[in-house]
């Protein structure tokens, strides 16, 4: 049986295609917020196990807030942290041009929140939520959100 170069060719684009896509169709969540998940991985990472970006599901009450939205590579982001129990805060980071919500903050203090997104790891220092939006790429395949009092953003 003799394959021809374009037949060839054609497979393996498809197959890489495959290959690259799988990951991000894989991740799942869990339908309720599950905070004792979230801070289970923070203390594996924290005592140096595997750092790869998680998806996540938490609920909590907003410490604090960024009140200036502030313009970065990808666009504007508007940021708060809020508390996931057992004395941890963690910085949830929104992308507001994709976003479908109001004019940033709409997040105060004291506010119920639930969050869907990837969770980061670089260090004790640098962590936190992004992809709280609807969006995906190639690199996330879950599509975020954030619920502040009952309303939904995404």
């Amino acid at each position: 049986m003799r394959i021809s170069r374009h037949s060839l060719a054609t497979a393996a684009v498809a197959l890489l295609l495959t290959a690259t896509a799988i990951p991000a169709l894989a991740q799942t969540v869990s339908p309720n917020c599950d905070n004792s998940s979230f801070l289970a991985d923070q203390q594996q990472f924290e005592n140096g196990g595997d750092k790869a970006d998680q998806p996540v599901h938490i609920c909590g009450k907003v410490v604090a807030v960024s009140h200036r939205a502030k313009k970065t590579r990808s666009g504007w982001h508007g940021y708060f942290y809020m508390s996931v129990g057992g004395g941890v805060s963690i910085r949830i980071v929104s992308d507001l041009d994709r976003m479908n919500a109001p004019q940033w903050p709409w997040v105060n203090k004291g506010d119920n929140v639930e969050v869907v997104g990837r969770y980061y790891y670089d260090s004790p220092r640098s962590q936190g939520v992004d992809w709280t939006h609807h969006g995906t790429g190639s690199s996330w395949g879950l599509p975020g959100y954030v619920i502040v009092n009952g309303a939904k953003y995404e």
